[in-house]
């Protein structure tokens, strides 16, 4: 796996069109839903996974790593930064703070959400996203992606121990929402 990441890190480098074909495969699912989870909207999700990689074409040479974890990083660090742009331009006043959207982000899954959708799933989904910005970006990253927390904290430039932070009172926040939910059931 090493050889190929730093085999597919060189191709890229050189522009290889079918290493960017390789980069796309291999990661353009999981950045989506990296993403989605952050924009919620599937259409910015599309369209935030496509600047990410033409940012990542267009900044290959400036690309230092030659890992396997330093690529996926690199990658989620666009993939966050595009996605926090999008949010950004979703605010309705230039200094209300990035949370401000959450209200808009839960109407938008309120309205997506399948009638056919696990009742569970749909609560722990409510409950990430009334989870601020940071404390959501974290979970998901290692929940869902299952990044360890030092790639976490190469994609967010954030240490390594107010990820743990975060991340701990995301995951508490989410079992006391969890658990106000059932009650009120």
């Amino acid at each position: 796996m090493k050889e190929d990441t730093a085999e597919l890190i060189a191709q890229l480098k050189s522009n290889a069109v079918e290493a960017f074909d390789r980069l796309i495969e291999q990661y353009g699912d999981r950045l989506y839903w990296h993403i989605r989870r952050i924009v919620v909207h599937h259409e910015d999700a599309e369209d935030v996974l496509q600047e990410t990689f033409t940012l990542a074409y267009q900044s290959i040479a400036d690309f230092r790593g030659n890992t396997s974890s330093s690529l996926i990083a690199w990658l989620y660090r666009i993939a966050t930064n595009q996605s926090i742009r999008v949010l950004r331009k979703r605010k309705k006043w230039v200094f209300a703070p990035l949370d401000s959207v959450r209200g808009d982000l839960l109407a938008t899954f309120e309205h997506e959400v399948e009638p056919s959708a696990d009742e569970i799933v749909v609560k722990l989904q409510r409950a990430i996203l009334a989870l601020p910005t940071k404390q959501r970006l974290v979970f998901n990253m290692r929940y869902y992606d299952e990044l360890s927390f030092e790639e976490i904290s190469q994609a967010t430039g954030d240490s390594v121990s107010t990820l743990k932070t975060n991340y701990h009172y995301a995951v508490k926040k989410i079992r006391e929402q969890v658990k106000v939910i059932e009650l009120e059931d």
